[in-house]
Order: structure tokens, then sequence, then C-alpha cells
């Protein structure tokens, strides 16, 4: 069944868990859509597994349009969720409510998501009163490495904690439909969640929020640059890879591939004339 905006709302009242995650292109969407999760996320952090750069700082709008439209070939039933990258919202609130619409128009998002709290509470109004569902991001935002000193656990102090607590509320009041709390203490994590009627998503915050994200790369073992201490590796696809290109190499070396079973035919009476 088709997954919305309504299907996260209905979640968080019926205490059901909510499973989102990245994926970048076709191949992962159609690996991911028929798993039962509620959401697939185009997140910015292709800049880091698939484009190679230290941040996310990098990414364009173009690039988040580009990858945004390859996952929504590939996917059926989950909800398509955009990142809005670095500068893409932070001018002005009519470039943030011009970029959510190429998301969508372009890329064929279902919804965007932004980081900032009390900061971007009227781009986020604005996004919605656009008809463009909203997530917000709080707690550790990649968009703001520099900012924050490095990546960073969040909320840590007294005077944190309540702000990340009160920026919830306001993200919800703006229109919000869902939070992405990232790097948080889990019981603190456990207070915003139930400060809120909107679904927060966890990555690195806990087990009392109402769902869970987590990176394609990183749950299946296949960005070895950096493993945090929140990601759980479920299957170590990056080790099976690894494993057949080593032994696709060494066939190709020692003759064993291709055999006559992975090679076409031509009459012999053609090659005998050539």
């Amino acid at each position: 069944m088709k997954k919305t905006t309504a299907t996260f709302l209905e979640a968080k009242s019926k205490g059901r868990k909510l499973v989102v995650m990245t994926a970048y292109d076709y191949s992962m969407a159609r690996l991911a859509d028929p798993c039962d999760i509620d959401a697939i996320l185009v997140g910015d952090s292709l800049g880091m597994v698939c484009l190679g750069y230290k941040d996310t700082l990098r990414v364009t709008m173009e690039d988040m349009i580009h990858h945004t439209k390859a996952v929504s070939r590939g996917r059926a039933e989950a909800l398509l969720i955009s990142d809005m990258p670095f500068m893409s919202y932070q001018v002005s609130v009519e470039e943030a409510v011009r970029n959510a619409g190429r998301l969508v128009q372009e890329g064929y998002a279902e919804a965007v998501k932004l980081e900032g709290g009390t900061d971007v509470l009227s781009h986020v109004k604005a996004i919605v009163k656009a008809q463009i569902p909203v997530m917000g991001h709080i707690g550790l935002t990649p968009q703001s490495v520099n900012i924050l000193g490095g990546f960073k656990v969040q909320g840590r102090q007294l005077e944190t904690a309540k702000k990340l607590i009160d920026d919830a509320k306001r993200l919800e009041d703006a229109g919000a439909f869902s939070i992405t709390l990232e790097c948080v203490p889990a019981a603190l994590s456990q207070k915003i969640t139930e400060a809120v009627s909107i679904p927060t998503i966890g990555i690195g915050a806990g087990a009392s929020c109402d769902g869970q994200v987590l990176v394609f790369h990183d749950m299946l073992g296949m960005f070895p640059d950096m493993r945090p201490k929140f990601v759980k590796v479920f299957s170590d696809a990056g080790a099976s890879m690894q494993e057949g290109i080593r032994k696709y190499a060494e066939e190709v070396r020692n003759g064993a591939f291709p055999t006559a079973e992975h090679s076409f035919t031509i009459d012999p009476e053609i090659i005998e004339k050539l």
C-alpha cells in the first residue's frame, strides 16, 4: 500500500514504529521499496557516500534533483523524501519555497527535509503553505558542521536540551509532519518524542523515537571511510561485493571466465569463409 505523510501520523497515534532508509539511485530504491519500509530519504549524505566529499556542504540542487528523480523510478510504495541541500533555503524564504518546489516538480519528491529549528520556522511555514510536506531535522545538523565544530552529539547541556525540545514544538506548530533527531541523547529524544504529536525519526537518538533512519551504505557495510557509533551493519554487503569482485578478477586472469555459457555462437561456415 502506498505510504504517505498520513501514514506517519497514523503510525505515531497507533504506536507503530516507522522505518526510513536512504537511497540514491534506481537500483537502491528497487531493492529497498519491497522490504516494507515507510519512506525513502534521498539524503544529502549522497555527497559523502556517492560523490566522495568530506561532508554534505558541496551537494547542489542539481545533485539532489538528479538522484531524487532516479530513486523515484525505482520506488512504488515508500514515501519519497528529498533533502534540501546547503544554501538551497538559507538565503530567503522565497528561495526556499522555489527550491522545495523544484524537488517536487523536477525530482518527483513527495516531501522535503530541511535542517534547523527556530531559525527556519518561516521557511517551513511557507513551504507547507505551498502544499509541500516538510520533515524537520534538529540535533546534529550536518550542514552546520563548521559552526558545531564537527560531528558531535547535541543537547547534552541543560540550555541546549531545552532548545531542542522548544525547536521540536515550534516545528510542529509550523506544519512539519515529522522531525529527524540526529545524534541526540536517548533520554532527551524520549522527552522530545513525548512533547510533540508528530513522529520523531531517530538516527543516533535512541529507541524511544517513533521511527529510525539509516544510510543505505552504512547499514549494509558499504562505506568504509567512517562508521558512526549509532550504525549497525545488518548485512555486510560491502565485504560480499569485494569478494565477488576479487573472484571476477581472478577468473578473468586465469581464463576461467568467460566460458561458452557466457558467449554467443555463429555459424562455423561463416567463420570458415572469413
